[in-house]
């Protein structure tokens, strides 16, 4: 629950978007706890695919930092806001969940494409709906860049180049 609503809860935080969503709509609570139950019960009797969390999380971290950025188009035209907003609501609640679980948080992994993937999914939402793009273009582009980002990163090694100190220390 925490991944699902961490991000959204600080966005609308800094936006003065109050009550946050899951308060003025508990569904959200209720379809997490039914999938956390459903998650639960799968585990049980199946072993998980390889990579599964971070397969899903990739789908998740496009979803909700697309859908961060549609909701702070609606408060400013700024796109920086609109970048940064959206990349705070896919990352923060992963981040949150991972400290949560004793994890390093997937955004400070090996230099792994994570808050990258964000930046370009929401980038790429806002440049094209200020291009004028019908929806819902936008949001499939930037989910598609999120996601494409992301799944190079977990199966082709895609990875952030690293600062390397004179003494060979990154």
């Amino acid at each position: 629950m925490v991944t699902g609503i961490g991000g959204g809860t600080l966005r609308d935080l800094l936006l003065g978007r109050t009550p946050v969503f899951w308060v003025n709509n508990p569904i959200y609570l209720w379809v997490m706890l039914a999938a956390a139950a459903l998650t639960v019960l799968y585990v049980r009797f199946r072993e998980p695919p390889i990579h599964a969390l971070e397969v899903a999380d990739a789908f998740g971290l496009a979803l909700f930092t697309v859908s961060g950025a549609q909701i702070a188009e609606g408060f400013t035209e700024r796109g920086i806001i609109v970048v940064l907003m959206g990349t705070l609501t896919g990352v923060a609640g992963g981040a949150v969940r991972d400290v949560l679980c004793a994890e390093i948080p997937m955004v400070l992994r090996s230099r792994q494409l994570y808050a990258t993937a964000a930046i370009a999914g929401a980038t790429t939402f806002h440049l094209g709906t200020l291009a004028g793009f019908a929806a819902p273009f936008p949001t499939l582009a930037g989910m598609a860049i999120a996601i494409a980002l992301r799944f190079g990163s977990i199966y082709g090694g895609l990875r952030l180049p690293s600062f390397r100190l004179p003494d060979g220390r990154e």
